[in-house]
């Protein structure tokens, strides 16, 4: 690196957890946000709007901007998430935002802000990929500015919307099968390292005991996602950081272990429905053996975390 600010832009559905990963880019000095992206997911998309926007000028950035984006996927309806409240963002009563999202679709922006950077931009998608799916359809050129896509989503064991299935991925199959086809690389940060960045009880409540605004915002948002999925959140018990995990590999690629595997996403009706199919295998099986093997794309897969590196850079960057 040359010390300059790798720029990035960020889709999300902001709920609890991309909210922290909002706060954190917007905090750290390695990283330039130029745009954010909404689109239906943990809410509707009109509250990922008023989210993002709420988020932004807690964190005392009101000048990044915000476009709204897709309010359902591909071809099915949308599906919200009720782990993150009714608001989608742990029901906290934040003030509405005092600024409106820009005037061009998240399609426009991203192409807009993706062929304006001066230096090859990494997109960041913490949400659904629809937004992203339908960039990379309608208009090819933004991948010859694009450095990598880290995206949140995925899991190579277990899912969380379905067995298999995490979320983002199975909310909209066909717009991350799309993403996979890109062209550029990309990181695949999914459950399995998603789970295990979690912040202590006692530093949740020194988040939420600070003056600054954005500190405590983290604090609040931190007390409300539970460390543990499934468990009710209960107040200044550790939290995970979720979404921001994949803003801290921009930042600090090392602090995750990856491999380069084929991935498939599953598109088939039925069980498996949104899975990221994984290979880890070290050889051929006797499906390639007898029917051939099929071109599937090569992603950097995060398979370890380094945990305590994390939660060590988020609090650091977020008190700033």
């Amino acid at each position: 690196m040359d010390g300059q600010p790798i720029p990035v832009i960020i889709d999300c559905d902001t709920g609890v957890d991309d909210a922290l990963a909002l706060l954190f880019a917007v905090r750290h000095p390695g990283l330039d946000l130029r745009a954010v992206t909404c689109v239906a997911g943990n809410t509707d998309v009109d509250g990922v709007v008023r989210n993002t926007l709420t988020v932004l000028e807690q964190a005392g950035a009101p000048a990044v901007p915000v476009a709204r984006g897709a309010e359902r996927p591909l071809l099915e309806p949308a599906r919200p998430a009720p782990v993150h409240g009714a608001d989608g963002m742990g029901d906290l009563g934040l003030p509405a935002p005092t600024r409106t999202a820009v005037d061009i679709d998240a399609v426009s922006l991203l192409r807009r802000e993706i062929l304006a950077s001066p230096r090859p931009v990494t997109l960041i998608p913490t949400a659904p990929l629809t937004n992203i799916a339908l960039l990379l359809r309608t208009h090819p050129e933004v991948t010859g500015n694009i450095e990598r896509i880290v995206f949140m989503g995925g899991a190579v064991a277990t899912g969380n919307a379905t067995p298999v299935a995490e979320f983002n991925v199975w909310h909209d199959p066909e717009a991350a099968a799309i993403l996979l086809t890109a062209g550029v690389p990309i990181t695949m940060y999914g459950l399995d390292v998603f789970q295990q960045v979690v912040v202590d009880g006692a530093e949740v409540h020194r988040l939420r005991a600070s003056a600054e605004p954005g500190t405590r915002l983290a604090g609040e948002l931190l007390a409300h996602r539970p460390a543990h999925q499934g468990e009710p959140p209960q107040a200044e018990e550790a939290g995970g950081l979720g979404d921001a995990g994949a803003v801290c590999a921009v930042a600090d690629p090392q602090g995750i272990t990856t491999r380069r595997l084929p991935v498939e996403v599953s598109l088939a009706p039925g069980p498996t429905r949104g899975q990221t199919i994984v290979d880890r295998r070290l050889r051929p099986g006797e499906s390639e053996i007898h029917e051939g093997g099929r071109e599937r794309a090569l992603v950097d897969v995060a398979l370890e975390v380094n945990a305590d590196r994390y939660v060590k850079l988020y609090l650091e960057t977020v008190a700033r």
